[in-house]
């Protein structure tokens, strides 16, 4: 194996077809219950966008780095713990949610999933964060049932056009907001009930007006601030708030603001969402050092094994809205901070 790899990296952060440069760097090892990935097709996230361009950082890594959360490939080589996943084909988390930019990327083993060959390039790279971020959600958090009506923001996402496929399949109805008629178009062919266009017209008073101003019983959130008050009047009694992004302004991710006399007016539920996973030997140290709640890896598992047998039925699909090579990985991350984007971005290696 070659002791070096390409890697795009950002010295400085900034828009990202200045932040990102092409480096030639040493291949990263594996330590224990980890693996090296030989990176196939890297799939872009919002989040990845922090790391590009700066912002509001959990653990902010040394300049330079890597970005990238996230990547399908296929392990080449095991820390000690992890050897069962030798040679295998897999989605995965990068370790500290870097380094994902790059020909080889190092991932915790706790944050692989295999991904059979029966589901080719681009598509199986599209799957791990939408869909389990989307079933989480809607299936483990917000037991969305069907006859239920759910309000789905960004719907034309990776993780939006996720949710609506989702709870279409459990029966539900949709009403779906996106950006723009293309965005919309995309929304209806997956499924959707009804369509917002957000910026032609408030999507509150069009949601209560097709409630009959009852309110939803499900909102889907991953855009935040934005839409965060206006999609609470659209709860209907004992519905359930999904909480799983920030897209409109992360600065406020760590505020507090919710006001306690709102919720308990509302009589909603509040439903927090991170995708991690953890094993018997992080969940006991997460929750009592930190007092996070991490949803086990063989829910993980149970998703993949689903989603995986859906997408082969072709009850789901994988929304790829561009496939791009990896010189053009700059670019691709622009446009996504330009919010030219639908569904997901997949930049193969």
């Amino acid at each position: 194996m070659n002791e070096t790899m390409r890697a795009w990296r950002t010295h400085q952060y900034g828009p990202p077809l200045q932040a990102l440069q092409l480096d030639q760097v040493p291949i990263p090892q594996p330590g224990d219950n980890e693996v090296l990935v030989r990176v196939q097709a890297i799939p872009l996230n919002l989040n990845d966008l922090e790391r590009v361009m700066g912002g509001n950082m959990m653990v902010e890594p040394e300049l330079p780095y890597s970005p990238g959360m996230e990547v399908l490939g296929v392990v080449e080589h095991c820390g000690a713990g992890a050897e069962a996943w030798q040679g295998k084909r897999v989605v995965g988390v990068t370790a500290g949610a870097h380094g994902g930019f790059a020909e080889y990327a190092v991932c915790p083993a706790v944050s692989l999933f295999s991904m059979p060959e029966s589901i080719g390039l681009p598509d199986a790279a599209a799957l791990l964060f939408p869909f389990h971020l989307a079933w989480l959600g809607l299936y483990d958090r917000a037991k969305l049932q069907a006859g239920e009506t759910v309000l789905i923001h960004a719907a034309a996402g990776g993780a939006g056009s996720a949710a609506v496929q989702l709870a279409k399949l459990r029966g539900a109805r949709v009403i779906a907001t996106a950006g723009s008629d293309q965005k919309l178009s995309l929304c209806t062919e997956l499924g959707a009930d009804e369509v917002i266009n957000y910026r032609t017209e408030e999507f509150a008073p069009k949601v209560m007006a097709l409630t009959d101003k009852r309110g939803v019983e499900v909102v889907f959130d991953n855009v935040g601030e934005a839409v965060m008050e206006a999609s609470m009047n659209c709860l209907a009694y004992n519905g359930r708030y999904v909480m799983n992004g920030f897209a409109s302004d992360k600065t406020v991710a760590d505020q507090k603001s919710l006001v306690p006399r709102r919720i308990a007016l509302g009589n909603f539920r509040l439903c927090g969402v991170l995708l991690a996973y953890a094993d018997d030997t992080s969940q006991p140290f997460l929750k009592e050092a930190m007092g996070w709640n991490f949803p086990h890896r063989r829910l993980g598992e149970k998703i993949t094994a689903e989603v995986v047998a859906l997408v082969e039925q072709g009850s789901l699909r994988a929304v790829v809205g561009r496939t791009a090579e990896f010189a053009d990985l700059p670019q691709c991350v622009q446009d996504m901070a330009d919010r030219k984007t639908v569904g997901r971005t997949i930049v193969t290696v």
